[in-house]
């Protein structure tokens, strides 16, 4: 099967896919939807247009408040030449009883498509079982799918690869490290992180994801010594140590995690042109010092502003 046969087969996988974790998609799909972000922020840049949604409307379910979500996930839809339409719990009967599945059927109903940013991953699924058009998980507490496809868009951007790459995550085991993590066994990459006892990411993601690098060619290391798994890495990453629900443990978790801040001693143990990315926001002096997210290594806004093209790419391949 040449190249250009085996895209056209993905692309018709897509179209009408939920999008709800890593797990659900092959090595094959993820890299399609990589490159597919890539060519779209080519075009969005260049002023070519690529309305290939015009005429369809995303629904946008939002439990949890964000900034790059939303104002991605609507600019997106804007220039693939639909429209998306923001509603807060406080706008659906969900706030007063209403079950996940009639509210799925009725959205159905009016949508092309529906993203949700919720706590419970249960929710993400049993809206998707209920729906007839493509679910979007835009975070739960267990994956953040969608900022692990820009991610790695953009270290695809900046290593020219991805295979072999090295990712070190600092930190708690929390929904970044899940998808982060699944998403490295699937494209053949090298996973380190290292966190304190009692926040260890989720035991069958850990075990999924040495399987899934078994085949691929990649590695996963779990530790505590924030040392061993920075040693030697492409990509050193973290995020904040109380993620949003978790607020009321925050001194609780700056004790436990006082000893795994990335700072200016801890990469002088990754490669010398290691790429520092976070997912945003970030507690500066907290997790991360100053020196290091806002240093020369630092790509957080390229994460950031990729959140409009792998996102782009998702709704564009499952909606269209």
């Amino acid at each position: 099967m040449n190249s250009s046969t085996l895209q056209e087969e993905i692309a018709v996988q897509l179209k009408g896919k939920d999008f709800l974790a890593l797990v659900d998609y092959t090595s094959e799909e993820i890299e399609y939807l990589i490159h597919y972000g890539i060519e779209l922020k080519r075009k969005q840049k260049a002023g070519e247009p690529h309305a290939v949604l015009a005429g369809k409307t995303l629904g946008m379910v939002f439990e949890k408040s964000s900034t790059r979500t939303r104002v991605s996930f609507e600019v997106g839809m804007y220039q693939l030449g639909g429209q998306a339409l923001f509603l807060s719990k406080n706008d659906l009967q969900l706030g007063r009883g209403e079950t996940v599945w009639d509210t799925a059927q009725t959205l159905s109903r009016y949508l092309d498509g529906i993203m949700i940013r919720t706590y419970e991953h249960r929710k993400v699924i049993d809206l998707a079982r209920g729906a007839t058009v493509p679910v979007i998980n835009g975070l739960t507490d267990y994956a953040h799918p969608c900022q692990v496809m820009a991610d790695y868009q953009t270290v695809l951007e900046k290593k020219g690869h991805l295979k072999g790459l090295k990712v070190a995550y600092i930190g708690d085991g929390n929904n970044m490290v899940h998808s982060l993590m699944m998403g490295a066994s699937k494209l053949g990459m090298d996973f380190a992180i290292a966190s304190p006892e009692g926040y260890d990411p989720d035991a069958e993601v850990i075990q999924m994801s040495k399987d899934n690098a078994a085949q691929t060619g990649g590695s996963i290391l779990i530790s505590r010594d924030p040392r061993e798994a920075i040693e030697n890495a492409d990509i050193v990453y973290t995020d904040v140590w109380a993620s949003m629900g978790f607020e009321d443990e925050q001194k609780e978790r700056e004790i436990a995690f006082k000893n795994y801040q990335v700072n200016e001693a801890l990469v002088k143990y990754a490669k010398q042109d290691y790429l520092f990315m976070h997912c945003l926001p970030a507690h500066r002096g907290e997790e991360v010092s100053e020196g290091v997210i806002d240093g020369a290594h630092s790509i957080i806004f390229d994460q950031a502003e990729n959140r409009l093209h792998a996102q782009k790419a998702i709704m564009a391949a499952t909606m269209r």
